[in-house]
């Protein structure tokens, strides 16, 4: 059983559906949302598809998140290669 959605091919009877982008969600639920929003994004913000979440601060914090990725490398490095680890 194959559906045909904005040119997107659903297989379902495979077991899987391909990808749809954010442009084919909300124009599913709302063929003509350019009418009544200025914005992909709002229109799909109202429909329910995209939310805002509150996130921890430090997550959004690029030197501890680089931090943590360079420790890695390193761990990773003197995994492989040995040798003793710098202090």
């Amino acid at each position: 059983m194959e559906t045909v959605r904005s040119g997107i091919v659903l297989a379902l009877s495979q077991g899987y559906i391909a990808a749809m982008n954010l442009r084919d969600k909300v124009e599913e639920l709302l063929p003509q949302w350019e009418r009544w929003y200025p914005s992909l994004f709002d229109a799909a913000n109202d429909l329910g598809i995209i939310r805002a979440e509150v996130c921890d601060p430090d997550s959004l914090n690029l030197n501890r998140r680089h931090a943590k990725v360079r420790q890695r490398a390193k761990d990773a490095h003197l995994e492989k290669w040995g040798g003793k680890p710098q202090e």
